[in-house]
């Protein structure tokens, strides 16, 4: 494959050279600034399906993913199948299962192909950040007390706490050793910045779990810029390593890998505020959990802090709502979403998401990538950021 030189108008007016890699076709020039950066207040709208990218990126980590998958002891790799949605209990086939939107394998290799690489070359950075990612559900669920994801059982409900734990801990030993098994003088560096991710994963999680001891209001109340690193560390920083191993991996400058990094980092936070508005207003047929389910659980989400900082009415009522010591019933669910919607918590949760894609999409205007590629990233952006709520 030939690429084909472009150049790129920037939204400031500045242009790049630029060079197209996985992505054949003639010189054009784009212009980065075109999307619309003002968000509509439901920016939902036009989110039709998941975009083309998701499902080819699928094809082409899938075999390499179920390799490593494949070098597990039987027991802890039927776990491992499970929870990838690949099959049932007991290791049988399971064509209808979720698995999962696959973001962090697309990232990885729309980042190499965005670098001027053939999108093979993330193949084993994909995987890696694929099975970290359903390592930290693994656990996450277990933590959390969550019995069910994708509209099935989690792995420790159907295996028990213990087997999880292990299943767990295999996903992450193969994903170090897949990486650390890259050819060519990158493989050092990706071991390396997927080690570091994995400490801002646990210093995202402990904040998460922390959260849940703090008071509803005060001076040690949650705020919402806590909450924010938490999201990226929780979140922003394995969608911010897969989108820089991709660009690491295929050769790009510190400047790229940095720069895809951040706007991966800003994804996940985005990502987060929509995945806390699912959990209270979300379809329970989309996102396969009750309605109101993160109210019910008492969870510190991004809705809830920032109707609470609002100190009116309704925050004052669904101060007392959260404080009860009795469990939130149907009703007392559903009055308390209608309060934080009132107290504007559901607007806020909708500004932050946007504004964190904005900021995203800024840190791929402002190196050189390769116009198309960054063309699905943006695609892909909106499909995630921006999902039905």
């Amino acid at each position: 494959m030939t690429p084909a030189a472009v150049t790129r108008t920037t939204g400031t007016g500045g242009t790049h050279e630029d060079t197209g890699g996985a992505h054949d076709g003639p010189a054009r020039t784009r212009t980065s600034g075109s999307r619309d950066a003002t968000a509509p207040a439901d920016a939902t709208a036009s989110i039709t399906g998941p975009p083309a990218s998701l499902a080819r990126c699928r094809s082409l980590v899938r075999p390499a993913l179920a390799d490593a998958v494949g070098r597990l002891h039987p027991w802890p790799g039927e776990m491992a199948a499970f929870s990838l949605g690949w099959s049932d209990t007991g290791g049988t086939p399971a064509p209808g299962a979720s698995e999962g939107k696959g973001i962090r394998q697309a990232l990885a290799v729309l980042a190499a192909e965005a670098s001027g690489a053939p999108g093979r070359s993330a193949v084993p950075g994909a995987v890696a950040v694929e099975l970290v990612h359903a390592f930290s559900l693994l656990h996450d669920d277990i933590m959390d007390g969550d019995e069910t994801r994708r509209q099935r059982q989690t792995v420790w409900k159907a295996y028990g706490t213990g087997p999880a734990v292990l299943a767990g801990d295999g996903l992450l030993a193969i994903a170090m050793e897949t990486l650390a098994e890259t050819p060519g003088a990158g493989g050092g560096a990706a071991v390396l910045r997927l080690s570091g991710t994995l400490t801002l994963l646990v210093r995202g999680q402990a904040e998460d779990l922390l959260f849940a001891d703090r008071p509803w209001t005060g001076p040690d109340a949650v705020r919402t810029d806590a909450y924010r690193t938490m999201a990226e560390h929780k979140t922003g920083s394995l969608l911010g390593c897969a989108a820089a191993l991709g660009a690491l991996l295929g050769g790009a400058p510190d400047r790229t890998v940095s720069a895809l990094d951040r706007a991966g980092r800003h994804l996940g936070v985005a990502f987060q505020a929509v995945d806390d508005l699912l959990g209270i207003w979300g379809d329970p047929a989309r996102t396969g959990k009750p309605v109101h389910g993160d109210l019910r659980q008492r969870k510190k989400t991004y809705p809830v802090i920032a109707a609470l900082a609002s100190e009116g009415p309704a925050a004052r009522e669904l101060a007392a709502l959260l404080s009860s010591p009795y469990p939130p019933d149907d009703a007392t669910a559903a009055r308390a979403a209608d309060l934080i919607e009132a107290a504007g918590g559901r607007t806020a949760t909708l500004t932050e998401a946007h504004q964190h894609l904005d900021a995203a999409r800024a840190c791929l205007r402002g190196v050189a990538l390769a116009p198309d590629a960054v063309d699905e990233i943006e695609e892909l952006l909106d499909y995630l950021a921006l999902r039905t709520v």
